[in-house]
């Protein structure tokens, strides 16, 4: 492939374009499970992207975006679930992809909602669901 297919592609995976949500089943979109994706954050991701300056994921996103957004996944604000399927299914840099039988399609899309959510959402949520079970008592 050359150079400027694979640059347009990165380009149009980046801007969170909707043409890579087309190859992936409505449904699995639409039943994300976010709780579950940051169990697979947990599992597979936060070696290298949790916020810890020397983990080499955030470590390079540092570098790569000089502070200007946060190097540690889980406090973007700017990442879709189309973008985090197409750097955990084609790797970037030194990241290897991920197959299928480590992290299934079912999985990865609730780790692109759980990441899509940005840190606000998520405690909102986290918020919400509290007082959801506290009227439930």
């Amino acid at each position: 492939m050359s150079r400027i297919a694979l640059a347009a592609i990165m380009l149009v995976a980046m801007t969170g374009s909707s043409a890579f949500a087309a190859t992936r089943p409505a449904a699995k979109l639409a039943s994300a499970n976010v709780e579950n994706g940051k169990a697979v954050f947990e599992r597979w991701c936060s070696a290298c992207h949790a916020p810890k300056a020397s983990l080499a994921g955030t470590l390079a996103l540092q570098t790569k975006y000089n502070g200007e957004v946060p190097a540690a996944l889980e406090q973007r604000t700017d990442l879709t679930p189309d973008v985090v399927a197409f750097f955990v299914r084609n790797g970037v840099a030194w990241m290897a992809p991920f197959r299928k039988t480590e992290i299934s399609d079912i999985e990865l899309a609730d780790l692109g909602a759980y990441l899509a959510k940005g840190p606000a959402k998520r405690t909102d949520a986290k918020r919400k669901d509290a007082k959801r079970k506290d009227k439930a008592r």
